[in-house]
Protein backbone atom coordinates (compact mmCIF):
# COMPACT_ATOMS: atom_id res chain seq x y z
CA UNK A 1 0.00 0.00 0.00
CA UNK A 2 1.36 3.22 -0.85
CA UNK A 3 2.53 5.49 1.75
CA UNK A 4 0.37 9.21 2.11
CA UNK A 5 2.58 12.19 0.96
CA UNK A 6 5.29 13.57 3.90
CA UNK A 7 5.13 17.05 4.21
CA UNK A 8 7.63 19.94 5.81
CA UNK A 9 7.54 23.13 5.98
CA UNK A 10 11.51 24.53 5.90
CA UNK A 11 12.95 28.24 7.16
CA UNK A 12 15.96 28.90 6.44
CA UNK A 13 17.66 32.37 8.26
CA UNK A 14 21.72 32.00 7.86
CA UNK A 15 22.39 35.24 6.57
CA UNK A 16 20.54 38.08 4.53
CA UNK A 17 17.10 35.88 3.38
CA UNK A 18 14.41 34.84 5.00
CA UNK A 19 13.07 31.81 3.37
CA UNK A 20 9.56 30.00 4.17
CA UNK A 21 8.72 26.79 2.20
CA UNK A 22 6.48 23.49 2.55
CA UNK A 23 8.05 20.81 0.37
CA UNK A 24 6.11 17.20 -0.37
CA UNK A 25 7.71 13.75 -0.74
CA UNK A 26 4.81 11.76 -2.59
CA UNK A 27 6.37 8.11 -3.37
CA UNK A 28 9.95 9.50 -3.17
CA UNK A 29 9.68 12.21 -5.22
CA UNK A 30 9.79 15.84 -4.19
CA UNK A 31 7.53 19.02 -4.94
CA UNK A 32 7.60 22.40 -3.97
CA UNK A 33 3.89 23.14 -2.41
CA UNK A 34 4.46 26.81 -1.92
CA UNK A 35 7.72 29.40 -0.77
CA UNK A 36 7.99 32.58 0.20
CA UNK A 37 11.41 34.86 0.50
CA UNK A 38 12.34 37.90 1.29
CA UNK A 39 16.09 39.30 0.44
CA UNK A 40 17.70 41.89 2.20
CA UNK A 41 19.88 43.40 -0.39
CA UNK A 42 18.43 47.14 -0.11
CA UNK A 43 18.60 47.24 3.28
CA UNK A 44 22.38 46.21 3.67
CA UNK A 45 23.52 48.11 0.32
CA UNK A 46 24.45 51.23 2.46
CA UNK A 47 26.80 49.49 4.44
CA UNK A 48 28.75 47.72 1.66
CA UNK A 49 27.74 44.35 3.04
CA UNK A 50 25.81 42.17 6.02
CA UNK A 51 25.28 43.41 8.85
CA UNK A 52 24.62 40.74 11.36
CA UNK A 53 22.17 42.77 14.02
CA UNK A 54 20.50 44.14 11.20
CA UNK A 55 20.11 40.69 9.40
CA UNK A 56 18.85 39.15 12.48
CA UNK A 57 15.84 41.83 13.21
CA UNK A 58 14.80 41.63 10.07
CA UNK A 59 14.46 37.73 10.51
CA UNK A 60 12.52 38.37 13.40
CA UNK A 61 9.77 41.03 11.15
CA UNK A 62 9.21 38.80 8.38
CA UNK A 63 9.63 34.50 9.27
CA UNK A 64 5.97 35.35 10.62
CA UNK A 65 4.22 36.92 7.55
CA UNK A 66 6.34 34.70 4.92
CA UNK A 67 4.88 31.48 6.95
CA UNK A 68 1.16 32.98 7.22
CA UNK A 69 1.78 33.49 3.58
CA UNK A 70 3.33 30.17 2.47
CA UNK A 71 0.57 28.03 4.29
CA UNK A 72 -1.97 30.24 2.55
CA UNK A 73 -0.59 29.77 -0.85
CA UNK A 74 -0.30 26.11 0.07
CA UNK A 75 -3.92 25.51 1.06
CA UNK A 76 -2.59 23.71 4.12
CA UNK A 77 -3.56 23.45 7.80
CA UNK A 78 -1.19 23.16 10.42
CA UNK A 79 -2.61 19.48 10.70
CA UNK A 80 -1.48 19.13 7.07
CA UNK A 81 1.92 19.02 8.33
CA UNK A 82 4.37 16.31 9.14
CA UNK A 83 7.49 18.24 10.37
CA UNK A 84 9.09 21.57 10.87
CA UNK A 85 12.58 21.74 9.06
CA UNK A 86 15.39 24.95 10.08
CA UNK A 87 18.75 25.87 8.89
CA UNK A 88 20.73 24.87 12.45
CA UNK A 89 24.03 25.89 10.24
CA UNK A 90 26.43 27.13 9.32
CA UNK A 91 25.93 30.84 9.22
CA UNK A 92 25.41 33.86 11.34
CA UNK A 93 24.64 33.04 15.40
CA UNK A 94 22.26 35.42 15.71
CA UNK A 95 20.14 34.90 12.42
CA UNK A 96 20.18 31.39 12.69
CA UNK A 97 18.36 31.59 16.23
CA UNK A 98 15.50 33.46 14.65
CA UNK A 99 14.48 30.86 12.10
CA UNK A 100 15.20 27.73 14.96
CA UNK A 101 12.88 29.90 17.74
CA UNK A 102 10.42 29.90 15.41
CA UNK A 103 10.35 26.38 14.12
CA UNK A 104 11.25 24.84 17.19
CA UNK A 105 8.26 26.56 19.02
CA UNK A 106 5.99 25.95 15.98
CA UNK A 107 6.88 22.32 16.50
CA UNK A 108 6.16 22.16 20.59
CA UNK A 109 2.63 24.28 19.83
CA UNK A 110 1.40 21.92 16.60
CA UNK A 111 3.23 18.71 17.96
CA UNK A 112 5.24 17.97 15.54
CA UNK A 113 8.85 16.59 15.13
CA UNK A 114 11.64 19.65 14.58
CA UNK A 115 14.10 18.57 11.76
CA UNK A 116 17.70 20.10 11.77
CA UNK A 117 18.96 20.53 8.50
CA UNK A 118 22.78 21.95 7.38
CA UNK A 119 22.21 24.61 5.00
CA UNK A 120 25.22 23.51 2.58
CA UNK A 121 23.34 20.36 2.28
CA UNK A 122 20.11 22.37 1.12
CA UNK A 123 22.09 23.48 -1.44
CA UNK A 124 23.42 20.61 -2.27
CA UNK A 125 20.53 19.04 -3.01
CA UNK A 126 18.25 21.60 -4.43
CA UNK A 127 18.95 20.44 -8.31
CA UNK A 128 16.26 17.39 -7.25
CA UNK A 129 13.48 19.84 -7.35
CA UNK A 130 14.78 21.31 -10.77
CA UNK A 131 12.85 20.01 -13.77
CA UNK A 132 15.97 18.34 -14.55
CA UNK A 133 16.81 16.65 -11.23
CA UNK A 134 19.73 14.54 -10.63
CA UNK A 135 20.27 10.83 -9.84
CA UNK A 136 22.95 9.17 -7.50
CA UNK A 137 25.64 8.91 -7.13
CA UNK A 138 27.26 12.08 -8.91
CA UNK A 139 30.04 15.16 -8.55
CA UNK A 140 28.76 18.10 -6.91
CA UNK A 141 30.51 21.47 -6.98
CA UNK A 142 29.29 23.41 -4.25
CA UNK A 143 29.73 27.23 -4.81
CA UNK A 144 28.44 29.67 -2.37
CA UNK A 145 29.09 33.10 -0.91
CA UNK A 146 31.77 31.38 1.28
CA UNK A 147 32.20 27.85 0.25
CA UNK A 148 33.97 26.50 -2.78
CA UNK A 149 34.43 22.30 -2.68
CA UNK A 150 34.01 19.02 -4.84
CA UNK A 151 31.92 16.27 -3.36
CA UNK A 152 31.30 12.87 -4.29
CA UNK A 153 27.68 12.06 -3.38
CA UNK A 154 26.64 8.59 -3.06
CA UNK A 155 23.16 9.01 -1.60
CA UNK A 156 21.96 11.04 0.92
CA UNK A 157 24.44 12.03 3.83
CA UNK A 158 26.72 10.40 1.98
CA UNK A 159 29.29 12.99 0.87
CA UNK A 160 32.63 12.87 0.51
CA UNK A 161 34.70 15.55 0.37
CA UNK A 162 37.04 15.61 -2.82
CA UNK A 163 38.82 19.16 -2.59
CA UNK A 164 37.96 22.11 -1.10
CA UNK A 165 38.92 26.24 -1.27
CA UNK A 166 41.75 27.27 0.97
CA UNK A 167 41.47 30.53 1.19
CA UNK A 168 38.69 32.67 -0.55
CA UNK A 169 35.58 30.97 -1.91
CA UNK A 170 34.54 31.54 -5.95
CA UNK A 171 32.07 33.82 -4.28
CA UNK A 172 34.34 35.72 -2.51
CA UNK A 173 36.17 36.14 -5.35
CA UNK A 174 33.67 37.58 -7.19
CA UNK A 175 32.38 39.98 -4.53
CA UNK A 176 35.44 41.43 -3.05
CA UNK A 177 36.72 42.02 -6.72
CA UNK A 178 33.58 43.91 -7.55
CA UNK A 179 34.54 45.97 -4.36
CA UNK A 180 37.64 47.03 -6.15
CA UNK A 181 35.89 47.74 -9.42
CA UNK A 182 33.85 50.06 -7.43
CA UNK A 183 30.91 47.74 -8.20
CA UNK A 184 27.66 47.90 -4.78
CA UNK A 185 26.56 44.87 -2.94
CA UNK A 186 25.92 42.32 -3.77
CA UNK A 187 29.32 42.68 -5.97
CA UNK A 188 28.84 39.15 -7.90
CA UNK A 189 26.08 39.92 -9.96
CA UNK A 190 27.08 43.23 -10.44
CA UNK A 191 30.08 42.22 -12.12
CA UNK A 192 28.85 39.45 -13.88
CA UNK A 193 26.35 41.99 -15.32
CA UNK A 194 29.00 44.54 -16.45
CA UNK A 195 31.15 41.47 -17.81
CA UNK A 196 28.64 40.74 -20.53
CA UNK A 197 30.25 44.03 -21.89
CA UNK A 198 33.71 43.43 -21.34
CA UNK A 199 36.83 41.05 -23.38
CA UNK A 200 37.37 38.02 -20.72
CA UNK A 201 40.93 37.75 -22.46
CA UNK A 202 41.67 41.70 -22.15
CA UNK A 203 43.70 40.82 -19.12
CA UNK A 204 45.61 37.96 -18.30
CA UNK A 205 44.85 37.18 -14.83
CA UNK A 206 46.14 34.04 -13.22
CA UNK A 207 44.43 30.46 -12.79
CA UNK A 208 45.67 30.08 -8.93
CA UNK A 209 46.28 25.66 -8.56
CA UNK A 210 45.03 25.28 -11.54
CA UNK A 211 47.98 22.89 -12.58
CA UNK A 212 48.48 21.63 -8.73
CA UNK A 213 47.22 18.21 -9.32
CA UNK A 214 44.90 18.80 -6.77
CA UNK A 215 41.14 19.10 -6.79
CA UNK A 216 41.64 22.05 -4.17
CA UNK A 217 40.92 26.06 -4.81
CA UNK A 218 42.54 29.38 -3.95
CA UNK A 219 41.48 32.53 -5.22
CA UNK A 220 42.90 35.10 -2.74
CA UNK A 221 45.64 35.47 -5.26
CA UNK A 222 43.42 36.44 -7.73
CA UNK A 223 41.98 38.75 -6.05
CA UNK A 224 45.13 40.70 -5.19
CA UNK A 225 46.11 40.54 -9.25
CA UNK A 226 42.76 42.09 -9.54
CA UNK A 227 43.82 45.07 -7.15
CA UNK A 228 47.23 45.28 -8.84
CA UNK A 229 45.38 45.60 -12.51
CA UNK A 230 42.99 47.91 -10.99
CA UNK A 231 45.71 50.26 -9.49
CA UNK A 232 47.74 50.46 -12.70
CA UNK A 233 45.01 51.42 -14.66
CA UNK A 234 44.38 54.30 -12.20
CA UNK A 235 42.20 57.03 -14.09
CA UNK A 236 41.63 54.51 -17.05
CA UNK A 237 39.54 51.57 -14.64
CA UNK A 238 36.19 53.58 -15.44
CA UNK A 239 36.73 52.43 -19.37
CA UNK A 240 38.22 49.07 -18.76
CA UNK A 241 36.12 48.28 -15.94
CA UNK A 242 34.24 45.62 -18.29
CA UNK A 243 37.35 44.36 -19.71
CA UNK A 244 38.58 43.75 -16.04
CA UNK A 245 35.34 42.54 -15.04
CA UNK A 246 35.15 39.92 -17.51
CA UNK A 247 38.60 38.49 -17.56
CA UNK A 248 38.28 38.35 -13.85
CA UNK A 249 35.01 36.29 -14.40
CA UNK A 250 36.79 34.47 -17.22
CA UNK A 251 39.83 33.20 -14.41
CA UNK A 252 37.12 32.12 -11.76
CA UNK A 253 35.08 30.69 -14.48
CA UNK A 254 38.23 28.63 -16.27
CA UNK A 255 39.23 27.16 -12.60
CA UNK A 256 35.71 26.14 -11.47
CA UNK A 257 35.33 24.12 -14.95
CA UNK A 258 38.63 22.84 -15.23
CA UNK A 259 38.75 21.52 -11.71
CA UNK A 260 34.84 19.48 -11.92
CA UNK A 261 35.93 17.94 -15.07
CA UNK A 262 38.93 16.63 -13.09
CA UNK A 263 36.84 15.59 -10.08
CA UNK A 264 34.68 13.37 -12.66
CA UNK A 265 37.73 12.07 -14.30
CA UNK A 266 39.20 11.07 -10.85
CA UNK A 267 36.23 9.55 -9.33
CA UNK A 268 34.85 7.81 -12.37
CA UNK A 269 31.56 9.11 -12.26
CA UNK A 270 29.19 10.81 -15.25
CA UNK A 271 27.06 12.94 -13.62
CA UNK A 272 27.75 16.99 -12.68
CA UNK A 273 25.86 18.73 -9.63
CA UNK A 274 26.31 22.50 -9.73
CA UNK A 275 24.44 23.93 -6.54
CA UNK A 276 24.80 27.39 -4.52
CA UNK A 277 24.87 30.97 -5.69
CA UNK A 278 27.27 30.91 -7.71
CA UNK A 279 25.89 28.32 -9.72
CA UNK A 280 23.63 30.87 -11.38
CA UNK A 281 26.04 32.85 -13.25
CA UNK A 282 25.74 32.29 -16.42
CA UNK A 283 29.14 32.15 -18.19
CA UNK A 284 29.84 29.56 -15.43
CA UNK A 285 26.74 27.31 -16.46
CA UNK A 286 27.62 28.10 -20.35
CA UNK A 287 31.18 26.93 -19.56
CA UNK A 288 30.19 23.88 -18.16
CA UNK A 289 27.51 22.79 -20.77
CA UNK A 290 29.96 22.94 -23.66
CA UNK A 291 32.63 20.70 -21.39
CA UNK A 292 29.83 18.18 -20.41
CA UNK A 293 28.54 17.68 -24.40
CA UNK A 294 32.17 17.26 -25.09
CA UNK A 295 33.29 15.22 -22.36
CA UNK A 296 30.19 13.20 -22.68
CA UNK A 297 28.75 13.31 -18.81
CA UNK A 298 25.32 15.25 -17.63
CA UNK A 299 24.97 18.35 -15.88
CA UNK A 300 22.09 19.56 -13.66
CA UNK A 301 21.98 22.48 -11.77
CA UNK A 302 18.63 24.30 -9.23
CA UNK A 303 16.40 26.28 -11.00
CA UNK A 304 17.31 29.83 -10.59
CA UNK A 305 15.12 30.65 -8.01
CA UNK A 306 16.43 28.03 -5.95
CA UNK A 307 20.41 29.18 -6.27
CA UNK A 308 20.15 31.59 -2.88
CA UNK A 309 19.27 30.71 -0.11
CA UNK A 310 15.61 29.67 0.33
CA UNK A 311 13.26 27.82 2.44
CA UNK A 312 12.53 24.87 -0.09
CA UNK A 313 16.07 23.85 -0.13
CA UNK A 314 15.52 23.32 3.69
CA UNK A 315 12.36 21.56 3.62
CA UNK A 316 13.84 19.43 0.69
CA UNK A 317 16.81 18.52 2.89
CA UNK A 318 14.73 17.51 5.45
CA UNK A 319 12.48 15.60 3.15
CA UNK A 320 15.15 13.16 1.68
CA UNK A 321 16.50 12.86 5.15
CA UNK A 322 13.40 11.54 6.37
CA UNK A 323 13.02 9.42 3.22
CA UNK A 324 16.54 8.04 3.37
CA UNK A 325 16.24 7.06 7.69
CA UNK A 326 19.02 9.76 8.23
CA UNK A 327 16.58 12.55 9.22
CA UNK A 328 18.30 14.89 12.24
CA UNK A 329 15.27 14.73 14.29
CA UNK A 330 15.12 16.06 17.33
CA UNK A 331 11.79 15.99 20.37
CA UNK A 332 10.09 19.63 19.64
CA UNK A 333 11.81 21.53 23.21
CA UNK A 334 14.90 20.83 21.22
CA UNK A 335 16.91 23.89 20.73
CA UNK A 336 20.27 25.20 18.91
CA UNK A 337 22.47 26.20 16.26
CA UNK A 338 25.77 25.96 14.52
CA UNK A 339 27.17 28.79 13.22
CA UNK A 340 30.63 26.58 12.65
CA UNK A 341 29.77 22.97 10.84
CA UNK A 342 31.94 20.94 8.49
CA UNK A 343 29.33 19.20 6.08
CA UNK A 344 31.80 16.24 7.16
CA UNK A 345 30.27 16.22 10.44
CA UNK A 346 26.26 15.68 9.69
Amino acid sequence: MKAPPWRVLGFESSCDETGVAIVELDDGHPRLLAQGLHSQIAMHQAYGGVVPELASRDHIRRVVPLTRQVMADAGLAWSDLDAIAYTKGPGLAGALLVGAGVAVALAAAIGKPTLAVHHLEGHLLSPFLSADPPAFPFVCLLVSGGHTQLMAVTGVGRYELLGETIDDAAGEAFDKSAKLLGLPYPGGPHLASLAEAGDPGAFALPRPLLHSGTLDFSFAGLKTAVLTQARKLGAELPVRAADLAASTQAAIVDVLVKKSLMALRDSGLKRLVVAGGVGANQSLRAALNEASRRRGVRVHYPELSLCTDNGAMIALAAAMRHAAGASHAQAPQAFGVKPRWDLAEI
